[in-house]
C-alpha cells in the first residue's frame, strides 16, 4: 500500500525538496504552506500523489481541516514533516522587531505544537512517524540568538513526543542540519548543505524499519 506524508511549510527550500524526494520513492504528499501559487506549481510536478492543503501552520483549524482532508484522501497519513518555520529579519534581544519575534516564536514554537496535535491522531491510527525540523542551532549556545532557543525547544519537544508516541508505537525524530543553501539566508550558502541532503535525510527517518526510532539527524556541511 502507497504510503502518504504530510508535509508543512512544503511551498519551498526543505518542504519541497522533501515532497519530491517522497514522490519519487512511491509515496502520496500533502504539501500545507499559506502560498497556494507555490504549492499548486509544485503539486503540477509531482502529479497525482500530491494534495494541495493550504493554510499557515499557527492555524489549528487549518492544520486540523488539512490533516483530515489528507486522510479522507488517501485513506490515512503514515508520516509528517512539521517543518515551517523562520527566523528574524534582524537578530537580538533588543535590536530585533518585537513583532518579528513574537511571529517566530509563533511560528517556530506553537506552530510545531499544533502541527503535532493535529496529526497525532492520524499517526495513532497507522503508528506512524513525526518528524520535526530542528537546527544545529537547537544544538549549541548562539550569542543572543532567540531563533536557536526556539530551535532549543524543538529539538526537547521532539524527545518528550518520541517518549509519547512509543506508548503505542509511533516514533518521533528531529533532523537538525547545519547551513543549508534556501531563501533563509539572502546571499544563498552553495557550499553548504542542500535541502535535497535534508530529505534524504527525512525520508531515511520515516522509511526506517519499525523496530528502529531514529530520534535525531544531525548533517553539518563538509566544506
Amino acid at each position: 500500500m502507497t504510503q502518504t506524508l504530510f508535509i508543512t511549510g512544503a511551498s519551498s527550500g526543505i518542504g519541497e525538496a522533501t515532497a519530491r524526494a517522497a514522490v519519487d520513492a512511491g509515496w502520496n504528499v500533502a504539501l500545507f504552506a499559506r502560498s497556494a501559487d507555490r504549492l499548486h506549481a509544485l503539486a503540477a510536478d509531482l502529479g497525482d500523489r500530491a494534495l494541495v492543503v493550504t493554510g499557515d501552520a499557527t492555524d489549528m483549524d487549518a492544520l486540523t481541516a488539512a490533516a483530515d482532508r489528507c486522510a479522507e484522501r488517501f485513506g490515512g497519513i503514515d508520516a509528517a514533516f512539521a517543518n515551517a518555520g523562520r527566523g528574524l529579519s534582524k537578530p537580538g534581544t533588543e535590536a530585533g522587531d518585537l513583532d518579528d519575534i513574537r511571529g517566530m516564536i509563533d511560528l517556530n514554537v506553537t506552530g510545531v505544537v499544533l502541527t503535532a496535535r493535529a496529526l497525532l491522531p492520524h499517526l495513532r491510527r497507522t503508528r506512524g512517524t513525526l518528524v520535526l525540523t530542528g537546527s544545529a542551532a537547537g544544538r549549541r549556545h548562539i550569542p543572543g540568538s532567540i531563533y536557536g532557543a526556539t530551535k532549543w525547544f524543538v529539538h526537547g519537544y521532539a524527545g518528550n513526543l518520541a517518549e509519547e508516541m512509543r506508548e503505542w508505537g509511533g516514533r518521533c525524530g528531529v533532523v537538525a542540519p547545519g547551513m543549508v543553501d534556501t531563501a533563509f539566508f539572502d546571499d544563498g550558502a552553495p557550499d553548504k548543505l542542500q535541502p535535497q541532503d535534508v530529505a534524504a535525510a527525512v525520508l531515511h527517518m520515516v522509511t526506517a524499519p519499525g523496530r528502529a526510532a531514529i530520534r535525531e539527524v544531525y548533517l553539518m556541511p563538509q566544506a
